[in-house]
């Protein structure tokens, strides 16, 4: 549904794309309302309230999804989905830079190269265009920064959309109430379909996400992380085939360096998977056969390693019940 929403946007024409937006804040609400309604998921919105951190990260996360669901849509309607594309292939590098920067995270060596690389690329396309691809590092680094406010917030998919939007919601909505007074509103202007078309754009924004919230606790995180390529694989081909969008010499020399550093950085995150897996089953036979460990025998402890859950980006033995979040 990710990598085909483009063929929606231009469907909303003539329907500038921050009307567009604020159709979408505004029924996204709507029909996050029903679906809370529906399971009678209130609880989490006392929690919310009394906690000023929590709804501070929640304000942030609004306002920055704002401009990534701005911007999108924005690309899509004026022929940029190629370049639109690249952001979230290059996303994953750019969560893994902030993880460093923000959250003083240890990368391992493909890690490293694959940001390189990544970050070659950019410089690649920047030679090309005459200016830095800006449309796909916006897309790109507010993304990131969402996912980064999220984990910090930790509160459910559904749950969290539902207090976006809440945020969201006023000013969308007083836009919308200006656009109708200045005459220059497209909804309900161009026919019954057109009209409905803006209200889908709730179900549009909500159904993905509640998905990707069902399947991130039914299928491994590595197997969701390569499902995630999908999206952007299929908006880069719907920009060539559908859109038909140039790509000159230079922005396939850039495309295929980030496609490089992908098959890396998921080369190296399977290859960590197996690892973990691999650690936790004998940790299991271990347990099992009642082999004890030196220290639960009175042995000493060797020294250690250097290598910790953190810097390998798995989950300590001990510990197996954790899972590592993408």
């Amino acid at each position: 549904m990710w990598g085909l929403v483009p063929l929606f946007w231009p469907l909303l024409k003539p329907a500038g794309a921050i009307e567009i937006l604020a159709h979408r804040m505004v029924w996204s609400l709507a029909f996050v309302g029903l679906a809370l309604l529906a399971v009678r998921r209130w609880g989490w919105i006392r929690e919310l309230v009394r906690s000023p951190r929590k709804l501070g990260l929640i304000t942030l996360a609004a306002c920055v999804i704002t401009v990534n669901w701005g911007l999108y849509i924005w690309s899509v309607n004026t022929g940029h989905v190629v370049e639109a594309s690249l952001g979230y292939f290059i996303n994953p590098l750019v969560t893994i830079a902030l993880g460093v920067l923000v959250l003083q995270e240890r990368l391992r060596p493909a890690q490293w190269a694959a940001v390189g690389i990544g970050f070659a690329a950019v410089l690649v396309l920047a030679i090309g265009y005459g200016q830095p691809p800006w449309i796909s590092l916006t897309l790109a680094f507010s993304f990131a920064l969402y996912g980064l406010v999220k984990k910090k917030v930790n509160i459910g998919g559904l749950e969290s959309l539902a207090a976006e939007t809440a945020v969201q919601f006023l000013p969308a909505l007083g836009y919308l109430v200006w656009l109708g007074a200045q005459g220059t509103l497209a909804f309900g202007g161009h026919g019954a379909g057109h009209t409905a078309l803006l209200a889908a754009t709730g179900i549009v924004t909500a159904v993905p996400l509640v998905c990707f919230g069902a399947a991130a606790i039914r299928v491994p995180l590595s197997t969701l992380g390569l499902l995630q390529y999908l999206a952007p694989t299929f908006q880069f081909l719907l920009g060539i085939l559908y859109f038909h969008e140039a790509m000159p010499p230079e922005r396939w020399a850039g495309f295929s360096l980030v496609w490089l550093a992908l098959t890396i950085l998921t080369w190296d995150a399977l290859r960590t998977s197996r690892r973990s897996r691999a650690a936790v089953e004998a940790a299991k036979v271990s347990a099992e056969a009642g082999v004890h460990t030196p220290a639960e025998a009175g042995a000493p402890v060797p020294p250690a390693t250097g290598h910790t859950g953190e810097e390998t980006g798995t989950t300590p033995v001990s510990t197996p019940s954790a899972q590592p979040r993408r």
